[in-house]
């Protein structure tokens, strides 16, 4: 069965993009640790991250990079944190999040109840 990652790449289920390539797609979490924060899935359906072939990971991480810049242009924050969990989706992943310390990366806090409209409005400042 599709993962929801797979959904969202086939345009099953809408996402709000912030970048994308015939390899990656980098949309908004919509249930975020802090504003910005964007899950990047390579388009290939693997489940665990440390499944990929060697060159799909590597091009992952340039992608996440350049993704990474974009947030960092639009959202104050000091870094662009990269954390890789695997257990929520069984679809390969990284979480880019903005950060100003350590804390803001706990996944045990609770998430942000973000609008569809204010989603929009982030998507639309980190593609602008």
């Amino acid at each position: 069965m599709a993962s929801i990652f797979s959904k969202i790449i086939n345009g099953e289920i809408p996402s709000y993009k912030i970048a994308e390539n015939d390899k990656f797609l980098a949309f908004l979490d919509i249930m975020p640790l802090s504003l910005g924060h964007t899950l990047v899935v390579p388009k290939q359906e693997i489940d665990y991250i440390y499944d990929l072939p060697d060159d799909l990971l590597a091009e992952l991480m340039i992608f996440s990079k350049q993704v990474a810049g974009k947030i960092q242009k639009a959202i104050p924050c000091q870094r662009i944190g990269i954390t890789v969990i695997g257990l929520e989706v069984p679809h390969a992943h990284v979480h880019l999040i903005p950060i100003n310390e350590v804390s803001d990366m706990n996944f045990a806090k609770p998430k942000l109840n973000i609008s569809q409209s204010k989603l929009e409005e982030i998507a639309k400042l980190i593609n602008a």
